[in-house]
């Protein structure tokens, strides 16, 4: 945990100096732009086409053969011309100067060791002090557009890594190459779950036999929570009329990111970017009481976003995303109980496979109100009542301003994972501008319409991006209730087969997912059920045979021979109560 957060981005910032420094030492020609600090530590970009991968261990040297000369840090504010007159070689600087004139912004110069850069400050005031040589490393080299523009020039970005310590940037490293070897993208191809197409198109996975079991299990599961608490399946189509999302609010503000689909007849028609609007035509089909409250749909389905190409990647960013998608539909009075009742659903559901939740509180930015639906009296009555419901669960919450929906503000869980890192999964929104939007409204006690609110819900987020976190959470070994196969079956030679082929039929005819393995030598099948991760499997030999058992063992080692009707009730027992 890092102590001083401040000070550790302000080594990190003054890296970004001493990496330009290098770099003009190294590269007279290459033309330094921006270098900021970034999470784990710094980058800079260079207009240059002379550095490679291989140089990255020079410049890292002369960094740390720089650093000494690196006493303190000075600073002045100059005018454009002398800023211009500075960087009169550098058509980037120029630019970035030009904009601050035009800004009526203070432009400062800050130098060190003999390095002058045009900065806005923030670092280490001693940088030979405060900087320990063995806590930063040159990390890799990547192409990265002036501002980001895909017009503008290619550039050349070295990032760097940089800690407090050796021992933390040590320690990030091991993780780093502990989370390559969990990549989901890696275990997707090995344990054949899903895969991409070129035909298909990237963004688009396309699920495999066993990758299908996975995500049924995962629905099922959630669907069993739900199902205590009353909710009821609806089905929608995959594509609207335009006419919905005008009314919803979507089209003005999504428009850009929607599939499009013109009809022979000229009628514009979209594939749904989310169901809520679908779901609330269900609620608005007949008048209800308020003794039919709440009512509480959820479908799983899959909704479509016209993601940029290069945002794409594996299963965490795609164009076909599958939501377990639930709206509740109430009264005022039942937002706390049923916030409630799906907050029980989401513990239950992340603490089966041993995630830590914490809470964030997205709310609106009241500074950008063009960004969002309704009106201001709304957005405070809802985010009031979000703060009062997290405050009285007692949760470990924070809030974010800024990251609330368009309708409304969510209740969003941050899940660490196995590697320490947090990843935004299951989101709770209170919604009061869609029911303003569709007039949707109950008959209180007193036969008077009164307006409802709506509650989004999805457990997993997506099913795609959960199943990467979880992948990589678990390293790919399911429990045996969510595993593909679950037993793998290996007779020992040919004269057991007839024995492992009714012990497979035993398996199956008790709802256990098992394969048999016969091919090969013990050993390399033994192998093969290990590197694919399956939880179970059982070597059936003369023993076995005379005695009808199995010897059963798992990953954590032999569990023990025991008759099949025993083996068979424990496996069903350890599934039931999906055991980790």
């Amino acid at each position: 945990m890092v102590s001083d957060a401040p000070a550790l981005e302000h080594r990190r910032h003054t890296l970004a100096h001493l990496l330009a420094a290098a770099m003009k030492e190294l590269y007279p020609a290459a033309k330094p732009t921006i270098g900021p600090a970034v999470d784990n530590g710094f980058y800079y970009d260079f207009d240059t086409s002379d550095v490679k991968e291989a140089d990255l261990a020079k410049i890292e040297k002369k960094m740390r053969q720089l650093l000494p000369a690196w006493k303190e840090f000075t600073h002045e504010t100059v005018t454009a011309d002398k800023a211009r007159a500075v960087f009169k070689d550098n058509p980037y600087k120029i630019e970035i100067i030009d904009e601050l004139e035009r800004e009526g912004a203070a432009i400062t110069l800050y130098a060190c060791g003999g390095f002058t850069d045009l900065c806005r400050g923030g670092h280490a005031e001693h940088p030979a002090k405060e900087i320990s040589p063995d806590s930063f490393k040159l990390d890799r080299i990547a192409g990265a557009y002036w501002r980001g523009d895909e017009k503008n020039e290619m550039l050349t970005r070295i990032y760097g890594l940089a800690f407090e310590r050796k021992d933390e940037l040590d320690a990030y490293l091991a993780q780093r190459e502990e989370a390559a070897k969990r990549d989901h993208r890696k275990l997707g191809k090995e344990l054949d779950l899903f895969l991409t197409s070129e035909l298909v198109g990237s963004g688009l996975p396309l699920w495999t036999p066993r990758g299908t079991i996975v995500r049924t299990e995962l629905d099922r599961y959630v669907w069993e929570l739900r199902e205590k608490h009353g909710y009821q399946r609806v089905t929608i189509p995959h594509i609207t009329k335009k006419d919905l999302y005008e009314t919803s609010g979507h089209w003005a503000k999504f428009s850009d990111e929607l599939f499009r689909i013109s009809t022979r007849e000229g009628k514009e028609y979209a594939l749904k970017p989310m169901n809520c609007p679908h779901h609330a035509q269900i609620f608005a089909r007949k008048p209800h009481s308020y003794r039919e409250m709440p009512q509480r749909y959820a479908e799983t389905t899959m909704v479509y976003r016209d993601e940029q190409s290069g945002e794409l990647g594996g299963l965490t960013r795609v164009l076909s995303i599958t939501q377990d998608d639930s709206h509740v539909f109430c009264r005022h009075s039942q937002v706390r109980d049923e916030y409630f009742k799906i907050w029980d659903i989401v513990d239950t559901f992340y603490a089966a496979f041993g995630f830590t939740l914490r809470v964030r509180l997205s709310f609106h930015d009241p500074k950008t109100p063009e960004k969002y639906l309704g009106t201001p009296e709304i957005w405070q009555a809802a985010e009031s009542a979000l703060r009062s419901i997290a405050e009285e669960r007692e949760a470990d919450f924070f809030e974010a301003p800024g990251e609330a929906a368009m309708y409304g503000p969510k209740l969003d869980f941050m899940a660490t994972d196995s590697m320490g890192r947090e990843h935004q999964v299951a989101t709770i929104q209170l919604d009061m501008n869609q029911p303003e939007r569709f007039d949707l409204s109950c008959i209180n006690e007193k036969g008077e319409r009164e307006r409802v609110v709506m509650i989004h819900c999805a457990i997993m987020g997506s099913i795609e991006r959960f199943s990467a976190v979880l992948i990589e959470h678990l390293g790919g070994a399911f429990p045996l209730w969510l595993s593909p196969v679950q037993v793998a079956v290996l007779p020992v030679s040919e004269k057991h087969a007839v024995y492992a082929q009714e012990t497979l039929a035993q398996l199956i005819g008790s709802g256990i997912r098992a394969e048999l393995s016969a091919d090969e030598s013990l050993g390399k099948r033994i192998r093969g059920v290990k590197t694919m991760k399956v939880p179970y499997f059982l070597v059936l030999g003369d023993d076995e045979v005379a005695g009808k058992t199995a010897t059963l063992e798992g990953r954590a080692g032999k569990v023990g021979t025991l008759p099949l009707t025993e083996l068979t009730a424990k496996l069903q027992e350890e599934i039931r109560t999906r055991a980790m």
